[in-house]
């Protein structure tokens, strides 16, 4: 993050990653939207530690989970997901019909809240696996564990998520 045309570039080339990154972990919209910018901040002001050790979006990712672990120690509560964050979800997704977007909304409410209520860190490594396609080792970092406890992790989080559902 050089000058403010690379720091601009690689914001847009991130900031999703990021913000669904914060979404599944905090299950508030707004919130992750904050936490992002601060997310960045947070970057711009360190990336004379980032040694090109991993992705840029890893590192990203442990920043913002940093930031959410600090916005949790000032507030000393956890945030609940709202409905209307699924409702402005939906209609990002651009819905067809009100019936699909009834299913989708369910289907997304039933399963974030599954993804919530895992034991740490289940649901957010299943969520940097499946949605944002990350590597074991980039997961791994995320969390500064190592490669194979993102596997074991994933897999009994991918078990736990399956039979929560079924019912």
């Amino acid at each position: 993050m050089q000058n403010a045309s690379e720091d601009n570039d690689i914001y847009l080339e991130y900031a999703s990653v990021v913000k669904r990154f914060l979404i599944s972990i905090t299950g508030n919209v707004d919130l992750s939207e904050d936490l992002m910018q601060e997310t960045f901040y947070q970057a711009y002001k360190s990336i004379h530690r980032y040694n090109g050790n991993c992705k840029l979006s890893v590192w990203l990712c442990q920043i913002a989970k940093h930031v959410y672990l600090d916005y949790l120690k000032k507030e000393k509560r956890r945030n609940k997901f709202y409905k209307e964050d699924v409702q402005s979800l939906v209609k990002e997704k651009n819905m067809k019909s009100m019936e699909e977007a009834f299913l989708a909304k369910e289907t997304f409410e039933t399963f974030l809240s599954i993804i919530r209520n895992a034991k740490k860190p289940y649901g957010q490594v299943f969520w940097l696996r499946v949605y944002e396609e990350m590597s074991f080792k980039e997961i791994g970092d995320v969390f500064e564990k190592n490669e194979n406890w993102a596997r074991v992790t994933y897999y009994r989080a991918k078990n736990w998520i399956k039979r929560r559902m079924e019912y």
